[in-house]
């Protein structure tokens, strides 16, 4: 098993290709991403490249591997079961379960991961509507789009929210903007930068920064 920096490295590596997919990620980024100086960051994507988990271009940067991207969705996979875990038969709230899944995500069995996996029902989403990679490394795409990008008066549902500090979890759950809740998108105030939707019968209005990080299902008229 590799040990939990490597493993902390690759994942990294993982989302920050998410997007632009081939491309180098530039060893500063990488190291900010990590938080440790760039000479730290680079003596280590030497060590990946030596494993064969990334290429490594002096001066150009790094991306993963074929072998890389594969233990990266494993550790990705662990993570998100072991969130969905944590709430769903723990009953912990899902604004804490990203730092504890953080820690177990490295020492788990791949046995004990699929049995929780089987236990659960075999979800297709973590408690945030991340998907959860399954077991072969395939990710389920789910069409999704921004709530910026709802129209008055259309009706949706949440389906995912990227920023999982606490605070912000806290603050939708208190509202009910959950993964599977109907919205209704009521006002956008452009000059304002926040838009007003509907859920339970209840007005909230949200600043542009908060509806960024609010993904909901895309319709199949808008679909490509």
């Amino acid at each position: 098993m590799a040990s939990s920096t490597v493993e902390n490295y690759v994942k990294t590596l993982y989302f920050i290709e998410q997007g632009r997919p081939g491309a180098l990620v530039a060893m500063g980024e990488l190291a900010s991403s990590m938080q440790v100086a760039p000479g730290t960051a680079t003596a280590m994507v030497k060590t990946l490249s030596d494993s064969g988990l990334v290429e490594y271009e002096r001066r150009g940067g790094c991306r993963l591997t074929q072998n890389g991207r594969t233990l990266a969705l494993a550790i990705v996979r662990r993570h998100r079961l072991i969130e969905q875990f944590l709430v769903k038969t723990l009953g912990l709230d899902w604004s804490e379960v990203h730092e504890e899944a953080e820690q177990l995500e490295h020492v788990i069995s791949d046995k004990v991961l699929d049995r929780i996996d089987q236990l659960l029902g075999y979800p297709d989403v973590d408690p945030h509507g991340d998907p959860i990679p399954t077991a072969e490394g395939r990710v389920s795409a789910v069409p999704m789009e921004s709530l910026q990008d709802v129209a008055p008066g259309q009706e949706t549902v949440i389906a995912r929210v990227t920023d999982q500090k606490p605070a912000f979890l806290q603050y939708l759950d208190a509202q009910g903007l959950v993964p599977g809740a109907r919205i209704t998108m009521q006002r956008i105030d452009t000059p304002a930068d926040s838009v007003t939707v509907l859920v339970a019968e209840n007005s909230i209005t949200l600043g542009g920064s908060a509806v960024r990080k609010i993904l909901v299902e895309r319709r199949a008229d808008k679909m490509p």
